[in-house]
Order: C-alpha cells, then sequence, then structure tokens
C-alpha cells in the first residue's frame, strides 16, 4: 500500500497558496485543501492545484441528510480530486450515499474516508460535551468499523489509532491522520499527536501535515524532512 505524506494548505487566499506552491518545482506534492480555502476561492482553486499536477485531497468533511451528502458528493467527484472525506457521526446510511454520488457514470471515484474523532477532541470534551462516556479508543473504532461496513476506504483517525484501526478494519483500510509533529515542533492545537517516523511505525498510511511545513522558514526543506522521516527514506 503506498505511503505518502500530505501538506495542509490551510491558507485563506489563493495568492498565498500558490506562492507556497512555486516554491516546490521537484516535487508535486500530495495537497489537503480544506475548508477555508475552498470556501474562500471556491472549486477553481482545486482546478488550478490540479493542473499543477498535484493529488488532492478535498477536506470539507461533510456531515448532512443523505440525499444532500449524496448530491454534493457527485459536485465534488467532477473536480477530479484524490481523495474526499465526510463525518462517520453522519451514519452508515449517509456514508452509503455519498458513495453513490461520489461514483462517476464510468464506476471510478475518488477515495472516501470519514472522519472518527477529529484530534483536538480529547476524552474530557468526548464526555462533558459531546455525552458519549465511551473511551475514546473504542469510539473510533466503533466509527471506523462502521465506515467500513458502509464501503468506504478508510478514516482520518489520531497516529495514536493507525495500528488498532488495522487490527480492526483491515490493513487495506487506509489511515489518513493529522496530528503530525516534528519531535521539536510546538504542539500548537492539537493533543493527540505522534512524529513522522513513530507514525510510521504505529501504521499511518497518509500523514496530515501542516504548520510544521507551511510555516518553517524552509518549507520545501521541512517537506523533505518530512517525508524522509516517514517514508524511512
Amino acid at each position: 500500500m503506498a505511503k505518502d505524506v500530505i501538506i495542509a494548505c490551510d491558507f485563506a487566499q489563493e495568492a498565498e497558496t500558490m506562492a507556497f506552491l512555486e516554491q516546490f518545482q521537484e516535487e508535486k506534492p500530495f495537497v489537503k485543501i480544506g475548508m477555508e480555502l475552498f470556501y474562500a476561492c471556491g472549486p477553481e482553486i482545486v482546478k488550478k492545484i490540479k493542473k499543477r499536477g498535484h493529488p488532492i485531497f478535498l477536506d470539507l468533511k461533510l456531515h448532512d441528510i443523505p440525499n444532500t451528502v449524496k448530491k454534493t458528493m457527485a459536485v465534488l467527484s467532477a473536480l477530479d480530486v484524490d481523495i474526499c472525506n465526510l463525518h462517520a457521526a453522519g451514519t452508515s446510511a449517509m456514508m452509503k450515499a455519498a458513495l453513490e454520488g461520489l461514483t462517476r457514470s464510468d464506476g471510478t471515484r475518488p477515495l472516501l474516508i470519514a472522519v472518527t474523532q477529529l484530534t483536538s477532541t480529547d476524552q474530557e470534551a468526548l464526555e462533558q460535551e459531546l455525552l458519549i462516556n465511551e473511551p475514546i479508543d473504542q469510539v473510533v473504532m466503533h466509527y471506523a468499523l462502521n465506515a467500513k461496513n458502509a464501503g468506504l476506504d478508510g478514516v482520518v483517525c489520531s497516529p495514536l489509532e493507525a495500528a488498532k484501526v488495522h487490527a480492526a478494519c483491515g490493513t487495506d483500510f487506509l489511515t489518513v491522520t493529522p496530528g503530525v509533529r516534528f519531535a521539536d515542533s510546538a504542539k500548537d492545537d492539537q493533543k493527540r499527536i505522534m512524529t513522522p517516523a513513530k507514525a510510521r511505525e504505529a501504521g499511518s498510511d497518509y500523514i496530515v501535515v501542516g504548520r510544521p511545513i507551511t510555516q518553517a522558514s524552509d518549507p520545501v526543506a521541512a517537506y523533505r524532512r518530512c517525508a524522509a522521516e516517514f517514508l524511512g527514506k
């Protein structure tokens, strides 16, 4: 199974995003486009980044009634992205509807993964704010199994849970893990984190790295460092 580093391009404007990507002349790294950039610039930013040759993870975390999600996924599928996602909390019916909408007339589709629990959520928030009293790792596994049974390709989870997800759902079930930081990086607002090397050892298939690369004095060098640590090259 292919592994890769996905750069979280969490910028607010197109100019800032394209200036960042212009620094990468040799590599065409996998790029995550999140809500901030997509809502600011619309579908055109996806098309422009794709035209540059970058694989794209469109991180919009859909969560709505099944029919709405199905129709929205059909629109996103036409953008030729490589990965889309939604919230597993939207239920199996919503996830199955999303797959239907995402699948093109020729049978092809982007990968579809589900968010289990955000890496900024800890046990205290889970219990006191979401009223879920089970241990967070059990909640993640339950959501992951729901996603697998609905036909999805994988989940977004903490790298701390990647090995458990593979044990529960199989090695071919993808784990896309944010919350990755260099050993000498700030944690920022992430609470459940790992280094790239530790994430590789834990079984992450894709790691999503934002500020340690995008805010580095030399983003290309930071990306290469991250890829070397994660891919073991």
